[in-house]
């Protein structure tokens, strides 16, 4: 059942695996290494609505706190407890499992007293209002964190000091808006896969998730992948690792359609694909903005501009006349979502990205698949900006931290944020 990648085309799909170095926006500043989510009352989040619930309406609101769940888990249990599908219940945002999180959720055409009615150890329900309309994703204005770090590198009172230089150049000239790499999946190959659908070349993504034992180092993956590429998929499946979930699903439909690729692949969730198309814009993206620290709050000549009221995108004129309104932090400059509807960079910014975009070797039946498969692109803003932060040190039975609060505003990453302090990657 193996399909057989030339050697050069094979190194060369290799070769993009290592992911792009990110560089920091305070290089000079000394790091504070230390850890988070020890446990979940480390790592607050609080969702912050796009909207209110109006009081009226058949759909039912309900803010819930959990901890140590993911937003899916959550829901499922919610949805079990109601006896509704999981589809039917609405959320705004996924939140981490590692974490003390509130977000809200909506059910159609139920009690609300019997929603306020549940309860697990790890999930409550703290408000229920009602609205006229289903939450969905996309539907909240931003998120509240309060964080601490432990095991620090330095004392905390120097550990507050440091991460005070930090933030005050972050909340001067904004926060380099790196996806995260909780993005890319716990192995940095989401983007693979979704380069791959993208391109249509299903043998390749099948052979990218599951082939290649050569480019491991885990002795059990190494096993999978072998075992795959000797055709052995049931075996390779009992030895798949379930913090894999992708692997396993990708080997289920193989062995359901009999080694049959495409019609394996059309048994791929929906959200999955989505996911890796998504990964892969974000990589394009994180190339572009590294090519461009760090002068992520200068506009150039050829830029498009985001205003960060609204989201409206604008061709620069004249970068000089827009200038002041970048360093107010009104506008940034923008990089690439890769799609139909991309609009291209001209001048000094298109000497830096255009280059960069034309490597990826993208066609125009690529980009009409993409548009296809729910990816049209567009552009996002260079940089972002904390708020309402603030910064303590302090010491607990469980020893001395720094914490961190602020918020972000949508589709923003509190570990792109935290980076800056730990000068290290913090899935």
């Amino acid at each position: 059942m193996n399909s057989e990648i030339e050697p050069s085309d094979k190194n060369e799909t290799l070769g993009i695996m290592r992911p792009p170095v990110l560089p920091y926006l305070t290089p000079d500043i000394p790091p504070v290494a230390g850890v988070i989510k020890q446990r979940p009352d480390d790592f607050i989040v609080e969702e912050i609505p796009l909207y209110l619930p109006s009081g009226e309406g058949t759909h039912i609101y309900a803010l819930i706190e959990k901890r140590g769940q993911t937003t899916m888990a959550a829901i499922s249990r919610i949805a079990e407890a109601m006896g509704v599908r999981r589809m039917d219940i609405g959320y705004a945002g996924r939140k981490d499992s590692r974490a003390v999180t509130r977000q809200w959720i909506s059910i159609e055409h139920v009690n609300p007293d019997q929603v306020a009615a549940v309860a697990f150890e790890d999930i409550k329900v703290l408000r229920v209002e009602r609205h006229n309309n289903k939450l969905k994703i996309g539907h909240l204005s931003g998120n509240q964190f309060v964080i601490r770090l432990r095991q620090l590198s330095c004392p905390a009172g120097q550990a507050e000091q440091t991460a005070r230089q930090v933030f005050d150049v972050l909340c001067r000239r904004g926060v380099p808006n790196y996806f995260g790499p909780q993005r890319f999946g716990n192995r940095f190959e989401s983007h693979l896969f979704g380069l791959a659908i993208l391109q249509n070349r299903i043998d390749d993504f099948f052979d990218l998730m599951l082939g290649y034992p050569e480019t491991e180092t885990n002795k059990e993956v190494v096993q999978v992948r072998r075992l795959y590429q000797e055709g052995k998929l049931e075996e390779a499946l009992s030895l798949t690792p379930r913090v894999l979930p992708d692997h396993r699903n990708a080997l289920k439909a193989l062995i359901t359609c009999k080694g049959n690729r495409k019609k394996a692949f059309r048994q791929i969730d929906k959200s999955s694909v989505s996911l890796f198309l998504s990964a892969w814009q974000s990589d394009v993206f994180n190339r572009v903005l590294a090519a461009r620290m760090p002068h992520i709050d200068r506009m150039m000549p050829g830029d498009m501009a985001i205003k960060h009221d609204n989201g409206a995108c604008f061709r620069v004129e004249d970068a000089a006349v827009e200038q002041p309104r970048c360093d107010r932090l009104e506008i940034s400059p923008t990089g690439p979502l890769y799609g139909q509807r991309l609009t291209r960079l001209t001048e000094e910014a298109g000497v830096i990205e255009n280059p960069i975009l034309d490597a990826m070797a993208i066609s125009e039946d690529d980009l009409k698949h993409l548009k296809q498969l729910g990816g049209r692109g567009g552009r996002r803003a260079l940089r972002f900006c904390p708020y309402n932060t603030a910064i303590a040190s302090g010491k607990d039975a469980r020893g001395e931290y720094l914490e961190l609060a602020f918020r972000l505003d949508s589709g923003c990453y509190a570990t792109t944020l935290l980076r800056e302090i730990t000068k290290t990657d913090m899935a």
